[in-house]
């Protein structure tokens, strides 16, 4: 399961990184954000994935012990949103051991040695 799960991310990885890509090289945002803060949709869009944001973070603040992680992933999750949040889950199932599985990937802890 977990090999499915890496291959599923790696696709949706490749996929948001091509749609945003692609997005800025036709839109740019910095420019159509006075016009989007106006649509009360994309106020309700943005809350709602900054909530998102907040909860996957309480969990990198369960999983990591040093700070100097936890700042750059909230920098990264706060600016790439799913792009830095697939990456961080896909770092994770790639330190699992052999046979470890989802219950590891949720519950286990990042060592300072690791």
């Amino acid at each position: 399961m977990v090999k499915i799960l890496k291959y599923v991310l790696w696709c949706l990885l490749l996929f948001m990184i091509y749609m945003v890509v692609s997005t800025s090289m036709e839109s740019n945002l910095f420019e159509e954000l006075p016009q989007l803060a106006s649509i009360p949709w994309m106020k309700a869009t943005l809350w709602d994935f900054y909530a998102n944001v907040f909860l996957i973070y309480c969990w990198v603040i369960y999983k990591e012990q040093k700070v100097f992680p936890l700042v750059i992933w909230a920098v990264l999750f706060f600016l790439l949103g799913s792009i830095a949040t697939i990456s961080y889950v896909l770092i994770q199932l790639y330190k699992l051991k052999s046979g470890e599985g989802f219950s590891q990937l949720l519950l286990k802890i990042n060592k300072s040695h690791e």
